[in-house]
């Protein structure tokens, strides 16, 4: 599979089905057995900043009791100059709206929050990739939309391509791209939209909500044919 500079896309499928396998080699954590994984023709042997994860757990990134000492570590251990690091954090956490939280005490945030600053430390490290290892997966709903937007910030204004791996399908409806897995192969590949079109169970997947209505008024010919992904197109569908 190949994924787009500049793009975001989503990863997706059953439990077991090898996402977590792609995010390990992506990230340089393990090696192929068979084949290569290239990122801008370089092939993958070793982590590098230029390749940032967020995993799930935000609590296990965590390395500094202070919110700017945390930011601040990779830069640190990459030899980053003083100075430098200090406008890394300043950037970063401007970023994902955190920089007045700068000298509090993270483990006293909510999820989101604490989402936020493990973002900015990977931010710090000026990485051209970010891999999201369903890093909402533990927040509720007002945190996940916290850190989407976000993620959506940095893939539109500082250009960071994204990887999503995810089980909320509610999340894929923004991305450029979508590849479903199954038993370690992809077996789907194109945009949200053409996606929500077929009959997702046959990937062991379940629509959104809002898609859920949909196809249920569609069945009730309450309405017609109509392209839904967010609550806006359900209500234009429903008005036409």
């Amino acid at each position: 599979l190949d994924v787009g500079e500049r793009e975001i896309t989503a990863l997706i499928g059953p439990s077991g089905c090898g996402k977590s396998t792609i995010l390990r080699l992506v990230a340089g954590l393990i090696l192929p057995t068979l084949g290569r994984v290239t990122v801008d023709g370089a092939e993958v042997e070793t982590p590098s900043p230029e390749r940032g994860v967020v995993f799930q757990n935000p609590d296990n990134q965590m390395v500094a009791s202070i919110v700017e000492d945390d930011v601040a570590f990779g830069p640190e251990n990459l030899g980053v100059p003083r100075e430098e690091i200090g406008r890394r954090i300043t950037d970063a956490l401007t970023a994902v709206n955190m920089l007045e939280y700068r000298r509090a005490t993270p483990h006293n945030m909510s999820g989101g929050q604490k989402q936020r600053i493990a973002i900015a430390g990977i931010l710090a490290m000026k990485p051209r990739v970010i891999v999201l290892d369903e890093s909402t997966s533990m927040l509720d709903p007002a945190g996940r939309r916290d850190v989407m937007n976000v993620v959506k910030k940095l893939n539109k204004e500082e250009g960071i391509t994204v990887v999503h791996i995810t089980h909320h399908m509610d999340e894929i409806v923004d991305c450029d791209r979508v590849i479903v897995m199954k038993d370690g192969s992809k077996v789907f590949e194109d945009s949200p939209k053409e996606l929500f079109k077929q009959d997702v169970s046959q990937y062991k997947l379940t629509l959104p909500l809002i898609n859920q209505i949909y196809v249920k008024l569609k069945e009730r010919g309450a309405v017609g044919e109509a392209d839904v992904l967010h609550a806006a197109d359900l209500i234009d569908a429903i008005c036409r």
